[in-house]
């Protein structure tokens, strides 16, 4: 607690302290998933539950057969990311550069796209998934009073990639059912995190070329993902689930660079009770690394070298690590179906529409990401999108 508020005061007493690096850790978002508050841990359902909790894939249907998904792209920027990338690109001058970055001086904006292309089965014997993903995100974020030129532009990217593999299988207990799941995943990746005075912003030809060249850093690694839901009363109309879930454990290898995934221990809960005129129905509740493993990076950008100086701040945030979902399936037929998801994420709503028309897939979502201190924080209101082939 008292790092939090020592954190706190330094922040608001210097314009050269920053938490760009504040966003907790991920590797894959689903539009499907963010809509319902990210809360997946006990309920899953999809190829992508892997990354939540691998246990999840005994909930995907077995009448589905084989679920593949093929090209699922997906893209999410922030809120005025199209505004703000224009007006970067449109300043010629030091003068014109400097201006626009007071104008958004202390705004958080995101970008990224994503592929992940999975085949998955429930069989009788246990169920199993095999994925590979590409994804790649950029984070920018305003500074204008922080170097001896005048200002500067806060910058984190990566581009990465990997296998994902998971297994899962129901047992069944005089105490009820128990899904177990193991996951495997090997990530490789590329990422950047530092800054650019207005003079390289404005005289750079290739400002992400200019970035990889100054602080580019490469790493790979394996991690280990663990799951379990246990679904105590089978007769039970409200069919109620609880999931355990540990991430990422060997933390993939990332050491301490930008997009690091530390191993988390995650909880959930949810209910899915049968509701006359509704396909589906599903409220779930998650409390997410539980261990407190992700930190704050608070980035010291006073000097004006090629490298950059970041101190990581132990974070405890309730409301951050809080997840609630509903999911609201209006049709499910053979050709068509629709599923309407709310919740909330980080104290702020969520919502999505999910779309299946024959084997077209389109997902739609937007949530709000709180990059910052808990105490001190900056809203950043994204927007999804995925379109997939998949049956």
């Amino acid at each position: 607690m008292k790092k939090k508020i020592i954190l706190s005061a330094l922040l608001g007493a210097t314009t050269s302290l920053m938490a760009l690096g504040a966003e907790y850790s991920y590797l894959y978002k689903d539009a499907r998933i963010m809509g319902m508050g990210g809360a997946n841990v006990a309920v899953g359902g999809y190829s992508s539950s892997v990354f939540s909790n691998p246990a999840g894939l005994v909930s995907i249907k077995k009448e589905s057969g084989y679920v593949v998904d093929i090209l699922g792209i997906g893209a999410s920027a922030s809120a005025g990311f199209l505004d703000f990338s224009n007006d970067i690109s449109d300043a010629n001058t030091d003068a014109e550069m400097t201006e626009v970055l007071q104008n958004y001086a202390g705004e958080h904006f995101h970008a990224g796209v994503n592929n992940y292309t999975a085949v998955s089965k429930n069989g009788d014997a246990f169920a199993w998934s095999v994925g590979l993903l590409s994804a790649a995100d950029i984070n920018f974020q305003a500074h204008p009073n922080g170097s001896t030129n005048g200002g500067l532009l806060a910058i984190t990217s990566r581009v990465y990639g990997g296998v994902v593999l998971g297994g899962a299988k129901e047992i069944q207990t005089n105490a009820g059912k128990v899904d177990i799941g193991v996951g495997l995943k090997y990530i490789s990746q590329q990422s950047v995190e530092g800054s650019l005075g207005i003079s390289e912003l404005v005289n750079s030809d290739d400002v992400l070329q200019t970035l990889q060249d100054k602080y580019q850093k490469t790493s790979s690694g394996f991690g280990v993902d663990l799951g379990v839901v246990y679904h105590p009363f089978a007769k039970s109309s409200l069919h109620p689930a609880f999931g355990l879930s540990v991430l990422n454990i060997g933390a993939i290898g990332m050491d301490d660079n930008f997009g690091k995934q530390p191993t988390t221990v995650n909880l959930g809960a949810s209910i899915s009770p049968e509701v006359a005129f509704l396909e589906k129905f599903v409220v779930a509740v998650d409390y997410v690394d539980m261990l407190n493993a992700n930190t704050i990076r608070i980035y010291d950008y006073s000097g004006n070298g090629d490298t950059v100086s970041y101190s990581d701040y132990s974070d405890n945030d309730f409301m951050k690590r809080l997840r609630l979902g509903m999911g609201i399936g209006l049709i499910d037929s053979t050709w068509f179906s629709a599923q309407v998801n709310l919740g909330l994420y980080q104290s702020a709503y969520t919502a999505g529409l999910d779309m299946e028309i024959a084997v077209i897939k389109l997902n739609i979502s937007t949530y709000e990401e709180q990059i910052g201190t808990g105490s001190v924080d900056i809203p950043d209101r994204r927007y999804m999108a995925q379109i997939g082939i998949g049956w």
